[in-house]
């Protein structure tokens, strides 16, 4: 069907497609409510959403409306009613209830009173007046299922009046705790409820003194995975199953950030009650320390009602307005805005649930980097003046150990200052280019193994291809991702490469390369060692486990130093990063340094002989101990390099 006999030059009896198109034909090949789709030599007929093929009729290619009011049950919800219509259905809320102008979602309970303003004297909040009416119309606009979108704002424009209003109030300057607390409370009911109207799933606003973020999704099942929303102060990471909760599923989920410009300056004496245990008496007042404000004042909302108990962390990223490095005498804190806990006040800062660990993350990465410093330099002056080592891996490993050592110098010193955006520059291209840097030679290390082992009598590399792939390949990477993306190095959270437009993958790319060249490389070379040591004498069963013994220790150590950990922080610059990489990714970066002076010094024979030597003179100068001279003292690379290719479990031992 659909194919026709053609005869093209003197080829006879050959079948092409004529490209009969069925879907054309008159009458119409499928039958109504469908879709013909024509492919090659047939075609395929689909029902249009909302009908499905028909059982009535002996024409199979018919389509009929689905009643989704008895397919599926509680469709609306018990507190809606549902009509079916042609190819689709429309709930109908029940008063008091609404589906927020989305006919084919779920009905929920909608109140309205927390939009009412408060009559009761010495209670009411100035300058709330407007918002509050706003809101009110609207919900009442929308549990009302008869007037439900007669004259209703819509969502976008909505919002935008909201935070007109909220702008407003908020440019009169210094507000009253009692004035935050209906203002926070008013942000966010006003969110809930404009949420769901929203078109898009994605809503940004700023104002001179706000600055929000919305996310929302729909459909007929709860969503799933991960939940980024940020801005220049805050970043909120939580998950969909969060946002949408154990309750019974309206249709939606939302989540929402919103970040005050100005709000700090009016909270900022609002400690009083700010205690170990917060308590609501201030009998030891006198006893308590002095807090000030570190941050940005942040509302945090999800559609989720009941938040008490949550089965995932809800993580709050705070920048600071002035970068100070905590101390015994001041370190930070986390704390919410309570209203109930102190209600004469209006409402006070409590620190109830709050957990941190950021300052453990930071101790954590300082303790491991100033270890990895400190045998980075080790390495450095050992590789450097250890004479009877010199050859072209200890050259090589040399530069690997600098690179590091300027790389984690850097890091150390400037990763937190972003407060210039020059500056910031600047350390993000040192790091992106020393850390590169490091994984070139890191490359040339594993090329090198395999040169000695597979190579046998072409071990070495010529200082110029060393020093041309070890900083000119970093170097030509660094330039071209800054004329690419100059505003990409710095960004307003650390002193690194943005993830804005790929611009990580020009770090994270030759990373990644290069650590599967070397355990290409690493493979290979263990085949290799595996075949000789196979030759020398198959009985030796003894030695068959020593060699597995040190393939696999071995082979741990040498994946570890060729950059093994940074593929935890491949994840960890994603958005679905954990905090266990994150934890992971720092002990095992900063722990590098330590590994390469075990590895490439402590485990080196002739490394510890020279070390014996120095501690000898400096301990006993008087006296020389010839016992400790070793063996073996090659006079030059080549005859060093050669006792490697006749020793191959040294060999793997020295690397």
């Amino acid at each position: 069907m659909g194919l026709h006999f053609s005869q093209l030059g003197n080829l006879e009896g050959l079948c092409v497609d004529a490209e009969l198109n069925e879907c054309l034909e008159k009458p119409q090949v499928c039958g109504s409510n469908t879709t013909c789709l024509n492919t090659i030599g047939s075609f395929h007929c689909q029902c249009q959403p909302g009908f499905r093929f028909s059982t009535n009729t002996n024409y199979t290619r018919d389509c009929e409306d689905i009643d989704e009011c008895n397919v599926t049950a509680g469709i609306c919800g018990v507190n809606g009613t549902c009509e079916n219509q042609e190819g689709s259905y429309s709930c109908l809320c029940h008063p008091g209830h609404s589906n927020y102008g989305n006919k084919q979602v779920r009905c929920s309970v909608l109140t309205c009173d927390q939009f009412k303003a408060d009559e009761t004297p010495g209670q009411t909040v100035p300058g709330l007046a407007g918002l509050l009416s706003l809101m009110r119309n609207n919900c009442l606009a929308l549990s009302n299922s008869g007037d439900a979108a007669g004259g209703r704002l819509t969502g976008e424009v909505l919002l935008e009046n909201v935070f007109t209003e909220i702008n407003g109030l908020m440019s009169h300057g210094i507000l009253s705790n009692r004035e935050v607390s209906g203002l926070l409370g008013a942000v966010e009911d006003a969110l809930s409820l404009i949420g769901p109207q929203l078109r898009d799933n994605h809503t940004t606003m700023e104002t001179d003194h706000t600055e929000a973020e919305l996310a929302v999704r729909r459909g007929q099942t709860p969503p799933t995975g991960p939940i980024s929303l940020a801005n220049d102060n805050t970043r909120l990471d939580i998950s969909w199953e969060t946002a949408t909760g154990n309750v019974t599923y309206p249709g939606f989920a939302l989540a929402g950030l919103v970040c005050y410009m100005t709000l700090e300056r009016s909270v900022n004496n609002s400690f009083q009650y700010l205690t170990d245990t917060d308590t609501d008496t201030a009998t030891a007042a006198a006893s308590k320390p002095s807090y000030q404000i570190s941050s940005k004042v942040v509302t945090a909302l999800v559609s989720n009602p009941a938040t008490d108990h949550l089965a995932q962390p809800v993580i709050l990223t705070f920048k600071h307005l002035q970068e100070r490095a905590e101390s015994a005498e001041m370190n930070y804190t986390c704390v919410f805005w309570s209203e109930g806990l102190v209600q004469e006040e209006g409402g006070v800062w409590s620190r109830r649930g709050c957990t941190k660990n950021t300052f453990e993350l930071r101790l954590l990465t300082w303790l491991g980097l100033s270890v990895s410093v400190v045998c980075l330099l080790l390495c450095i002056l050992t590789f450097w003046l250890c004479r009877s080592i010199q050859g072209t891996r200890t050259t090589i490993h040399l530069h690997l150990c600098v690179c590091l050592f300027i790389a984690d110098l850097v890091f150390l010193t400037g990763i937190s200052h972003t407060q210039s955006k020059g500056g910031c520059g600047v350390v993000a291209g040192l790091l992106h280019l020393f850390f590169l840097g490091s994984f070139s030679w890191m490359l040339l290390e594993g090329v090198l193994l395999y040169r000695m082992v597979v190579l046998v009598f072409n071990a070495t590399i010529r200082p110029l291809y060393l020093y041309a792939v070890g900083y000119g390949l970093p170097l030509a990477i660094v330039i071209i991702s800054a004329i690419t993306y100059p505003d990409g190095y710095g960004t307003t959270q650390h002193c690194w490469l943005s993830l804005e437009r790929g611009l990580i993958w020009s770090f994270f790319g030759p990373v990644c390369t290069i650590i599967i060249l070397n355990a290409f490389f690493f493979l290979i070379t263990v085949w290799r060692l595996a075949q000789k040591f196979s030759s020398l004498n198959p009985d030796l069963s003894n030695l068959h486990k020593i060699i597995k013994g040190v393939f696999t220790v071995t082979a741990v150590a040498q994946l570890c130093v060729l950059g093994t950990m940074w593929i935890f922080g491949v994840f960890q610059f994603q958005e679905e990063g954990t905090v266990v990489m994150t934890y992971l990714f720092t002990i095992l970066n900063s722990l590098q340094g330590a590994l390469l002076f075990i590895m490439h010094c402590l485990l080196n024979k002739t490394v510890r002989v020279e070390y014996g030597k120095l501690l000898s003179c400096i301990c006993t100068p008087q006296k020389k101990r010839y016992s400790e001279v070793s063996t073996t003292n090659p006079s030059s690379s080549n005859s060093q390099e050669g006792a490697y290719q006749q020793n191959p479990v040294g060999l793997l031992l020295f690397y």
